[in-house]
């Protein structure tokens, strides 16, 4: 049992440190991946330590996780509604409620009918599709009467990707941020109220023994679209898979470069990957917002067969109200000469991805 508990505690110090090193291959960055499950383990590895015999440094380990554990629920503890933040309630001044869908829809998944059930259930005003290829696109056809405007960019490399509005789109296009297999959409609308916004759309490829070996394209593009963003004199929503977490140092760069704000802070994880397994779901797809968007619900949708759970949002845009803006973090000199860099590395990385790719 001692070399059990000793050889986890271990391990739990090695995945707490990995992620604080300053280094992109996927080993170092996928620890930040599970910090909510290392968080718990080292809960359960420390109340177990006590059911074995004890010995000279019972008490050195058990101080250690105990320390893991302080550090680890003190980042993860503002991601729930433990860490207090002010709800805002719509005014005179703002605009009407609206609501978005965002889903990785899974390019090899085949249930078409449920996600199509799903967007007539809860009757969204936009929703972003991603891994959608040339078959999701003639499938989601019988929804384009109702969602008149549209943004597709149809790949079959996984990061093909559809935006539908019944919101009229003034104008759109797609960045190829750093690499051009790897699209990002921007769309600005407007409301039949007069409310204008922008709605990003983003999916950068993961670091990952199977996909990207550093996380150099995926903290790139990221930080691509958070230079755009700041460009822009409009309300921004910026969705999609980031395949990253809200706690990473890329997402802190990420909100701080755009100055937008994270709607997981004081309300919860939102967990979206995996679909099938809730004790190794992760929460990768994201969500920041501008100061003027204020969000009344953020949650996740049932499954509809793809590996991630859709996230469904409420928000309403108020330009009257500035409450959000203490809220909002600006990026030192050093931070943006530092998102400059990690953009040109993610421009310069050669990722190797098939133009089509086919279920294994």
């Amino acid at each position: 049992m001692w070399e059990a508990y000793l050889a986890i505690t271990l391990l739990l110090l090695v995945l707490t440190i990995l992620p604080k090193i300053p280094n992109s291959h996927w080993v170092f960055r996928f620890p930040d991946f599970g910090k909510i499950q290392i968080t718990y383990i080292t809960l359960i590895v420390f109340a177990a330590g006590f059911l074995i015999e004890k010995n000279a440094y019972f008490w050195y380990f058990q101080g250690l996780l105990l320390a893991m554990f302080i550090f680890h629920g003190f980042i993860l503890i503002r991601y729930t509604p433990l860490y207090r933040v002010k709800k805002h309630q719509q005014g005179k001044n703002s605009s009407k409620k609206y609501h978005f869908i965002s889903a990785n829809v899974y390019q090899f998944n085949k249930e078409y009918d449920q996600f199509i059930s799903l967007i007539e259930k809860n009757k969204p005003e936009m929703f972003l599709t991603m891994e959608s290829n040339g078959d999701w696109e003639k499938a989601l056809q019988v929804l384009e009467n109702e969602y008149p405007y549209q943004h597709k960019v149809t790949l079959e490399n996984t990061y093909g990707m559809h935006f539908y509005s019944k919101i009229n789109i003034e104008h759109s296009q797609t960045h190829f941020f750093v690499a051009d297999d790897i699209p990002s959409i921007e769309a600005h609308l407007k409301t039949e109220d007069g409310f204008s916004f922008v709605f990003f759309g983003v999916h950068p490829p993961p670091p990952s023994p199977t996909e990207e070996e550093t996380s150099k394209e995926r903290d790139g593009d990221l930080l691509s679209t958070a230079k755009r963003v700041q460009e822009i004199d409009k309300p921004v929503i910026v969705v999609g898979d980031f395949n990253n977490v809200a706690w990473s140092k890329s997402s802190i760069l990420f909100r701080k470069t755009s100055h937008l704000i994270d709607p997981r802070v004081g309300h919860s994880f939102v967990s979206t990957f995996h679909a099938k397994y809730r004790l190794l779901r992760f929460p990768i797809d994201l969500m920041f917002h501008s100061e003027n968007i204020f969000i009344k619900n953020l949650k996740t949708l049932e499954n509809f067969g793809s590996d991630h759970l859709p996230v469904y949002c409420q928000f309403f845009i108020d330009h009257q109200n500035d409450q959000q803006e203490e809220r909002v973090e600006e990026a030192s000199a050093d931070e943006k000469a530092e998102a400059e860099e990690i953009i040109q590395e993610g421009k310069m990385e050669d990722g190797e991805r098939n133009a089509v790719v086919t279920e294994d």
